[in-house]
């Protein structure tokens, strides 16, 4: 398998500072994420601070990143990182369809996780709660499940389901109407506790509580605690130091992940010096060797 120098999480503005930064660094990277780069920035109205670039439209700017990462020779991989493994001197990536990864250190620039973990959800993570059904689904063949999803996107996992549980319920939590096999139960009630004992047992909305062996919880990005276990977080951000570093040796977090202001310049400029200090770390490292 490739091992890479540096894995980044995220194509806003942070990761693809890094990834830039990087190649002229002469690493070899894994940028990870969604190929239109952040929807964040290209449904962004006129941006007036962002040095170089008066007065642009997000969809403009959107394009200028983009343009530039592709001059630069960098390639976006698609694909949502469900975990990530401190391994000693590197990092396994757990992807979304069960692909693995390896990178000598990581940069999260993935940012600030939509919403709270609902009550239990941390409590029972792994012990029935799963962010990835393409991971788990094999755990709970002839079993009842709940997915909670957070865009239409998610469909294809609940339909992915039903090829192993007996049951599957499905919380959308968006107005569009759910696409999704006839064996799929969709249920319009608002999630709002896991409950359980050394497992999940069932999952409690605001109407009524269902029995469930498994709960899938399906969000456009997963808190960085629960990506990387051991993680030091500041309520919902990630703690760094000025030169980017958490606490995870070789692990660095750029962008919003770290905190407000919530600003592109301010990411760039985050996603630049977390660059800087990966390549330090690995050119250290091999002085060391």
């Amino acid at each position: 398998m490739a091992r890479y120098d540096v894995a980044i999480l995220g194509t806003g503005p942070a990761g693809l500072e890094a990834a830039i930064t990087l190649k002229i660094r002469n690493k070899s990277i894994l940028l990870l994420g969604e190929k239109g780069s952040s929807e964040k920035v290209a449904k962004a109205h006129t941006i007036l601070n962002y040095l170089g670039l008066p007065s642009v439209a997000g969809e403009d700017m959107q394009a200028a990143f983009l343009g530039h990462v592709k001059e630069m020779g960098v390639e976006i991989t698609e694909d949502r990182i469900t975990l990530v493994y401190p391994m000693g001197d590197y990092f396994a990536l757990q992807g979304k369809n069960n692909e693995i990864y390896e990178a000598s250190t990581v940069i999260l620039a993935c940012g600030v996780s939509a919403g709270k973990p609902y009550p239990g959800e941390n409590e029972y993570l792994g012990r029935g709660v799963s962010y990835c059904a393409t991971c788990d689904a094999a755990l709970y063949r002839g079993k009842t499940v709940a997915v909670i999803g957070s865009s239409p996107k998610e469909e294809v996992e609940a339909d992915f389901l039903t090829e192993y549980a007996a049951k599957v319920y499905y919380f959308p939590l968006y107005k569009a109407e759910p696409k999704v096999k006839e064996a799929v139960e969709v249920i319009r009630e608002i999630p709002r506790e896991i409950v359980g004992q050394m497992k999940v047992k069932s999952l409690v909305t605001d109407q009524k509580e269902y029995p469930v062996d498994g709960i899938f919880i399906l969000r456009e990005s997963i808190s960085p605690a629960n990506l990387l276990p051991g993680l030091e977080m500041d309520d919902p951000h990630v703690k760094t130091d000025r030169q980017m570093k958490t606490n995870v040796p070789g692990c660095f977090a750029c962008g919003d992940i770290t905190g407000r202001p919530y600003q592109y310049i301010k990411s760039a400029g985050e996603g630049n010096v977390a660059a800087l200090s990966a390549a330090a770390y690995l050119d250290e490292k091999r002085r060391q060797a």
